[in-house]
């Protein structure tokens, strides 16, 4: 069994006409499932400015009392949703009849395409569970396909370190060379996980059209010039002429930085969400909520 980690380090690229800042984003606490907390950092209202990402969760905490419940049966359709565990273990299962355990550092990437119920559900009693769940928009001519899953456990994922010491888990898309575990076509998306040691930067090249998002989670970044604070979300500035992000963890952090860097080819297709749905127009999402009450969705 070959391993997907990349120890050796990768030259870093050389940005031209790095991109800056549109936006700093707090996002808003809530709860979802049957009351776990979380911060909604990525919602409705940025779902245009961000496609082909219609949500982003961020969830952490070391009291049972904020996770404990979990996410019982719910129905998805329309969309694919990514769910990275930084820490604590939850059990999945669908009605396609697909299980797994969600651990430290592990991935469960699950297209709902035109169906599937699941459920995610803490297997732990204490301790620290934290991670975050994001939503991916399927294009149009792909929202009815055949649902999937897979799980994606944590030494599946590349990863490199830099020679500034910066080590980066490439999810989805591809980094300094390498390939990440997950890679779509029509989306093209783009999913690192970043840690960088105080002082370091990181250049990351990025298409001029494609949107993307930084999310800080340990310490603060720069981006041309302007702190993004911990527990905050970027929105990176889309010009012609920008070829990337230069990020660049201050000399004054006490401990390494980390960081989210998410991107995508935008679908520019209509969105019509209702709450676990998301389709193109109000009739299709009418559709999902009958077949749903109707039992036919999965």
């Amino acid at each position: 069994m070959t391993t997907a980690h990349h120890p050796h380090a990768v030259e870093p690229a050389a940005l031209a006409a790095p991109r800056g800042i549109d936006q700093i984003v707090a996002g808003v606490s809530t709860s979802d499932g049957d009351g776990v907390k979380l911060t909604r950092v990525l919602h409705q209202t940025l779902q245009q400015r961000l496609d082909p990402y219609l949500m982003l969760d961020a969830f952490g905490s070391d009291n049972p009392g904020d996770y404990i419940g979990g996410f019982p049966s719910h129905p998805h359709r329309g969309f694919e949703t990514v769910t990275y565990m930084i820490a604590g273990r939850m059990r999945h299962r669908d009605s396609a009849g697909h299980e797994g355990l969600l651990e430290n550092g592990g991935v469960q990437w699950m297209t709902a395409g035109r169906g599937l119920v699941h459920s995610e559900l803490p297997e732990q009693e204490e301790g620290l569970m934290e991670g975050f769940q994001l939503w991916l928009n399927l294009p149009a001519k792909d929202k009815m396909r055949k649902p999937w899953y897979r799980d994606i456990q944590s030494a599946e994922i590349p990863e490199f370190t830099t020679p500034a010491g910066v080590h980066v888990r490439v999810i989805a898309g591809e980094s300094h060379g390498i390939a990440g575990a997950v890679q779509r076509d029509h989306t093209e998306p783009l999913y690192l996980d970043i840690t960088l040691p105080p002082g370091a930067e990181f250049a990351q090249p990025l298409a001029p059209d494609h949107n993307a998002l930084i999310y800080v989670f340990r310490e603060s970044l720069y981006i041309a010039g302007s702190e993004i604070p911990t527990k905050r979300m970027a929105i990176l500035a889309n010009a012609a002429d920008s070829d990337g992000v230069l990020l660049h963890a201050p000399a004054s952090n006490h401990s390494p930085a980390r960081a989210l860097l998410i991107a995508g080819k935008p679908l520019h297709e209509p969105i019509a969400q209702y709450g676990p749905f998301v389709m193109n127009t109000r009739e299709q999402v009418t559709q999902a909520m009958h077949d749903f009450q109707n039992g036919k969705l999965g």
